[in-house]
């Protein structure tokens, strides 16, 4: 049989690509169900490509047959002729997708960080117990599962994490706090929707990655790093205990995580993937991230470490923060300053029921809502 796909936010710029892997690999898989949140025109045009079982549509009103509002998310991960999850969803929305399709014993191949980051104990303990599995879609994790596959976790001394340093690396810090829009969403190397490409320029986005780097491969974060290599070839380094160390290599487009995702631990010919080419690929370089003028990877870090209810609530001020950049109601630079009131007022709770996780991160929206109002 062959397995059967839901794309969760099958509209937005991950699940777009995955559904240009997937139309490739036709004879592998089957898109059995998708969802989008409110691009009702382009998920038409996906559902007569790929004719789905199911589909939902979270915001607005559906076509007949269709599901609407977030129960369709559920809905989608648990049915039986679902066997991998693709959940491309951007924020804290995609949690309890996720959670579902873990406890639903399926593969969740996961672009939405956001859920590790909430909850990565509880998330990480469902698909434990409950027969789920994990495989990240980032592509630096993505990079990090390719080279410790068939590896004992013994063997593993370091993880270091690229980031581009998005469109501001070289800029100073007064110039990164005034940064306009059209700025901050001009990445050099990547393409990707408006809020991770903004959580791109601040680095914001590396520390979502720092933490789910955590719990996905259950490194301690002092053996977590992060660097700055604006070319995005390199994708992530593992050092293991005898000092090698080995990166995976490829130019920035997702389609290639995205594959690997639906096949981990093997590999499948796709001739539609860029291959590469090391004179074309130039000379890579590394640079040590500005934390001083990029503070909200500091802060991201300082929250996994502290554990509990921080790091869902550095994620939702983030979540807000951005969103209120991108609407004109706040500086760049106020994103990291929201953030850190955010976590340095908080009370730190446990975090081990779907509730508990929602309540932390419901009091910070609140509170980035708050301090923005009075800015």
């Amino acid at each position: 049989m062959i397995p059967g796909v839901a794309v969760l936010g099958s509209t937005g710029s991950i699940g777009t690509s995955a559904l240009k892997v997937l139309a490739r690999q036709r004879d592998r898989f089957r898109v059995v169900a998708l969802t989008a949140f409110g691009q009702k025109d382009r998920l038409e045009a996906q559902v007569a490509a790929f004719r789905p079982a199911f589909v939902g549509l979270v915001s607005g009103a559906g076509t007949d047959g269709w599901r609407a509002g977030r129960a369709s998310l559920v809905e989608a991960v648990t049915r039986p002729d679902v066997d991998i999850v693709l959940n491309g969803i951007v924020g804290a929305a995609g949690l309890e997708a996720t959670l579902a399709a873990l406890a639903a014993g399926k593969r969740v191949a996961l672009a939405n960080k956001e859920t590790l980051v909430m909850a990565g104990e509880l998330v990480t303990r469902t698909a434990r117990e409950r027969g789920g599995e994990i495989v990240p879609v980032d592509s630096e994790h993505s990079a990090v599962l390719q080279c410790v596959t068939g590896r004992s976790p013994a063997e593993v001394q370091r993880l270091i994490l690229t980031a581009s340093g998005g469109p501001f690396h070289s800029w100073d810090a007064e110039r990164v706090r005034h940064a306009t829009v059209d700025e901050a969403l001009n990445h050099p190397t990547w393409r990707m929707g408006r809020k991770i490409t903004v959580d791109s320029a601040t680095l914001a986005n590396k520390a979502l990655e720092v933490i789910e780097a955590h719990f996905l491969f259950g490194l301690p974060y002092d053996r977590i790093e992060a660097v700055v290599h604006p070319q995005s070839v390199i994708h992530s380094f593992v050092e293991f205990v005898d000092g090698s160390v080995m990166a995976q290599l490829g130019f920035p487009n997702m389609e290639l995580p995205i594959l690997y995702a639906l096949t981990h631990p093997d590999r499948v010919p796709d001739d539609g993937v860029t291959r590469f080419d090391p004179v074309a690929a130039g000379p890579l370089t590394f640079e040590p991230v500005r934390t001083e003028v990029f503070p909200a990877l500091a802060l991201g870090m300082r929250a996994g470490r502290t554990g509990g209810s921080a790091p869902a609530a550095f994620n939702a001020a983030n979540e807000v923060a951005v969103a209120a950049f991108l609407a004109g109601r706040a500086l760049f630079g106020r994103i990291a300053e929201v953030i850190a009131v955010v976590l340095e007022e908080q009370i730190v709770t446990d975090v081990s029921s779907v509730e508990a996780v929602l309540e932390a991160d419901a009091w910070a929206r609140r509170r980035a809502e708050e301090l923005l109002r009075c800015s």
